[in-house]
């Protein structure tokens, strides 16, 4: 269950605050509605629930605060406004890499897009998908990692009749299966004929908090039903009336002999049929409204007809069991199978729950709401965390779409005319040559696209949060920096060793073998190269981290050759009284191999300007992603 206590945020200014002192409970097996006009304060206080926004108050999900989960998304799954994923992503891809984010197996995509009927979509971007086909992707993402709990912010927005009927259906589902379903809304009519309980905001503060029979009965506006062969003139007799005895009643034609009067009584309606000798085939009090038009709503919402890609119902087992009250289960399990010798010692149980009938709601229109609801099937056993799940993730983020392959290609061929070039004017040392770095440049092609890549690599996790959506902001985890490091590290290399080799066959091909010869000091060369490059990528993925933004990450690799190292220079620059000597010959043991050579080779390249600078600006960048990241987990 959920239990919201005291939900407060910080006002604006003069403002008042838009959530003010909401306490309420979303149970386990029913369907919660969060209902309120535009500007009431639900999205809001959605935020506030899942720590997305700053404030006063906490929320617990089965017993713990959200920070408290080892595993947010397996206990929570959020749907707020549109699919936060790159727009060049397939279906199948982005889910894929949630996959790998949640630590479920790769099938798991397959199962959950069948389940939403998205499998003739699978291979399309997610730019290209229409609204109804977002919202169902937005669903598949949520039900993901076999969530308890389900927190959405009015799903059904701009969706047509089929299109929400069979949303409706798959939460009524969830809930049937004993999990907790809570959504935000603002249709009246549809909170009182899909939801168990109702919760009202207006204006930022609770106004009723009750099950949907007494939300229909007293917070709904009522109507009285009319049928009649004559209904055109008792419609302008009713409206003549009430403009004489100046009373508020509104007359609504639903087509054919039907009408719906608000703010008239049955009385009052069959006393003026009587007096001017009109039929009167039916006269009822009717709840469940809040303007005209909702006899046809509740026509169609009586035999919804799901969409031609709406999977068939079926028979599914229970995956959140629901233990009537007073009742006790003698081999309770939890909702993954495991027992509780083998879950977390502080999960909580399901609320034990009995999902009363609503007043008013047939059985024929229970079968109705989860017409078409096949949800996607239980994760029965999940594999135990690797320390490879976050590179698992960060690969399929990279390769998933075409940009870090456009900027490798355009580096190397840049690299390969800059080469050329170079070696056609001539005044270029054969290091620069190979590397394809011209004077005038501060840093080779290779060095800025690697900066490139690894700004993406944060850039684009701020840009289209994939990972945001239970947790707000990019999760900030050394697992998560430590993976972008090592896939941005490993991109870089591969990328340096490709502009050498792609220079140097084009160089032979031009000028000939006496162009491309290797030099006797081929291997500081080789190393400073690599970590050039390597270090640049890394400057790119925590500039982007701490900026959150592609463009200061790329522009933090650029600054160091163009700020750091002259204010490096300055600060060295002077006299020397000492020249240092090798670090090899002060070693108080021989390391195996001549690594002592090599470690001299390391910190002579750390020495030099651009190398201390680099370093200089790495660790800088480091200690403030580990500030920002301790910053936000105090707040």
């Amino acid at each position: 269950m959920i239990q919201a206590i005291g939900l407060t945020s910080n006002p604006r200014k003069e403002l008042p605050p838009a959530v003010d002192d909401v306490s309420f409970e979303a149970h386990a097996g029913r369907v919660t509605a969060l209902l309120g006009a535009p500007g009431a304060g639900k999205t809001t206080a959605l935020g506030l629930m899942l720590e997305l926004q700053r404030g006063r108050g906490v929320t617990y999900f089965r017993g713990r605060p959200l920070h408290r989960i080892p595993h947010p998304a397996r206990e929570v799954g959020v749907l707020l406004g549109d699919v936060p994923g790159h727009p060049a992503r397939s279906v199948r891809g982005h889910l894929r890499m949630l996959c790998a984010a949640s630590g479920v197996p790769g099938r798991r995509a397959d199962e959950v897009l069948e389940a939403v009927g998205l499998v003739s979509l699978r291979d399309e971007r997610l730019g290209v998908l229409s609204r109804g086909m977002d919202r169902r992707l937005g669903l598949a993402c949520a039900l993901l990692p076999d969530p308890h709990t389900l927190v959405l912010d009015d799903p059904a927005r701009g969706l047509s009749a089929g299109e929400k009927n069979w949303l409706h259906g798959m939460l009524r589902a969830h809930a049937a299966q004993g999990g907790t379903v809570l959504w935000a809304t603002a249709d009246a009519k549809e909170a009182a004929r899909i939801a168990d309980h109702v919760v009202t905001l207006e204006r930022g503060r609770l106004v009723a908090d009750q099950d949907a029979a007494d939300f229909s009965r007293t917070r709904l506006r009522p109507r009285v039903a009319v049928r009649s062969p004559h209904a055109a003139r008792l419609s302008v007799l009713l409206a003549q009336e009430a403009r004489s005895a100046q009373r508020s009643v509104e007359v609504v034609r639903e087509g054919g002999n039907r009408l719906c009067v608000y703010g008239s009584t049955c009385a009052d309606i069959g006393e003026t049929a009587f007096r001017n000798g009109i039929v009167v085939h039916r006269l009822a009090d009717e709840v469940g409204d809040m303007g005209p038009g909702a006899g046809a709503a509740e026509e169609a919402a009586g035999a919804p007809e799901p969409p031609s890609d709406t999977p068939r119902p079926a028979a599914a087992p229970p995956r959140h069991p629901v233990v009537p009250a007073g009742e006790e289960s003698l081999t309770p399990v939890h909702r993954d199978g495991n027992t509780p010798e083998a879950a977390d010692a502080e999960d909580v149980p399901p609320d034990p729950v009995r999902r009363p009938r609503l007043a008013g709601r047939t059985p024929r229109a229970d079968r109705a709401l989860t017409a078409g609801a096949d949800l996607p099937p239980p994760i029965s056993v999940r594999p135990a965390p690797r320390p490879l799940r976050p590179v698992r993730y960060e690969i399929r983020r990279a390769t998933g779409v075409a940009t870090g392959f456009l900027v490798g290609a355009g580096v190397l061929v840049v690299s390969a005319l800059t080469a050329v070039l170079l070696a056609r004017v001539g005044h270029t040392p054969q290091p620069r040559l190979l590397a394809a770095w011209p004077e005038e440049l501060p840093l080779p092609p290779a060095a800025l696209g690697a900066g490139l890549l690894g700004a993406l690599a944060f850039g684009d996790e701020f840009r289209h949060p994939a990972l945001a959506a239970d947790r707000g902001t990019v999760p900030r985890r050394l697992g998560l920096l430590t993976a972008k490091l090592l896939v941005a590290s490993a991109t870089a290399l591969v990328l340096a060793v490709l502009t050498v080799g792609c220079d140097a066959e084009l160089l032979y091909l031009v000028y000939g073998r006496e162009v491309v010869q290797v030099p006797a000091d081929w291997l500081p060369l080789s190393a400073a190269w690599l970590g050039l490059v390597t270090g640049c990528a890394c400057a790119g993925v925590l500039a982007a981290g701490v900026f959150r933004s592609t463009t200061a990450g790329l522009a933090a690799v650029v600054a160091v050759p163009l700020l750091v190292v002259p204010l490096v220079q300055k600060v060295m620059e002077g006299p020397s009284v000492r020249a240092p000597a090798p670090f090899a010959g002060r070693l108080p043991l021989r390391w195996p191999f001549g690594g002592e050579r090599h470690l001299d080779v390391v910190l002579r390249l750390v020495a030099q300007p651009v190398g201390g600078a680099l370093a200089l600006s790495l660790g800088a960048l480091l200690c403030a992603y580990l500030l920002t990241g301790l910053r936000s987990r105090v707040r």
